[in-house]
């Protein structure tokens, strides 16, 4: 049995889905009895809190593994709660600029206080960081919802998107495998794109013209402080702006774990093609 928390979620679901065809039984976390109906057809539904640990206790029974999201206050007593559960290997989701130990950065710190606890719980722990998600193209359906302009943040940086179900694959294969205990997995897609670049395989694909803006960073800086608290948008800036964070490089990991090339992101904007109208 493994238990996956965000289960519902971007790349929880994934790990869930593929567990569950690799005949493995699974139990996910959603935080409310809502987001059972979102679960992989054959998850276990489990409701609870991470930031409430006690809400979970009793789904650790007869678990062998984890797989844990980062940022969560309860991190540490659930992996306490684990230990003594007899749980014995752990996945943590991080990001790719937890390697800086940059305590001083928002988005870095607290991915890094997740693999802190992770070392510390006493299980059998891989770490996951990867690059900037392609299911983040979903942020621009209510543009698109719109009307056919897209205005793109940080416009000239590339990076080299993965999909989410590529992480889930790699995260079921530490979960299940040999040889992944105590390793820090950097892993990313097959090729950096720009924003600008991603707008064009999605206007492809959409069967759509799209006229594309791209903000200067004042206009970026004004939209993120709209939707995130100001450290959260310093943080940002320090990665894409002052260049801290680097995720351009197409590295293999994935094809060394998983025996096959990363999908690419015309790949998932076509499968996720209804996604978008």
């Amino acid at each position: 049995m493994y238990l996956v928390t965000g289960a519902a979620g971007n790349v929880g679901s994934q790990v869930a889905a593929a567990l569950l065809a690799a005949g493995e039984a699974v139990r996910g976390v959603v935080r409310t009895p809502d987001g059972t109906g979102s679960l992989p057809p054959g998850a276990e539904p489990v409701v609870g809190d991470l930031n409430h640990p006690d809400s979970l206790t009793g789904a650790l029974a007869g678990v062998q593994g984890l797989f844990l999201l980062p940022g969560y206050e309860g991190a540490r007593p659930l992996l306490a709660a684990a230990k003594a559960a007899g749980v014995q290997r752990l996945v943590q989701l991080s990001g790719a600029s937890a390697g800086s130990r940059d305590l001083t950065n928002a988005v870095t710190a607290y991915m890094a206080e997740a693999e802190y606890a992770a070392r510390e719980s006493g299980l059998a722990w891989t770490i996951l960081r990867p690059s900037a998600f392609m299911s983040n193209a979903l942020r621009w359906l209510p543009q698109l919802q719109a009307g056919d302009e897209l205005r793109l943040q940080f416009p000239a940086v590339p990076t080299a998107m993965i999909d989410p179900a590529d992480i889930g694959a790699v995260a079921a294969a530490a979960l299940t495998g040999e040889g992944h205990t105590g390793r820090i997995y950097r892993i990313s897609g097959p090729q950096p794109l720009t924003p600008p670049e991603q707008a064009a395989i999605l206007a492809k694909e959409l069967g759509r013209t799209l006229r594309i803006i791209e903000l200067s960073n004042d206009e970026t800086r004004a939209e993120l402080l709209s939707q995130m608290p100001q450290a959260y948008v310093d943080a940002f800036f320090d990665f894409y702006v002052a260049g801290s964070l680097d995720e351009s490089p197409v590295l293999p990991t994935v094809e060394q774990i998983l025996n096959r090339p990363p999908g690419t992101f015309a790949d998932w904007v076509h499968a996720h093609r209804n996604l978008f109208g």
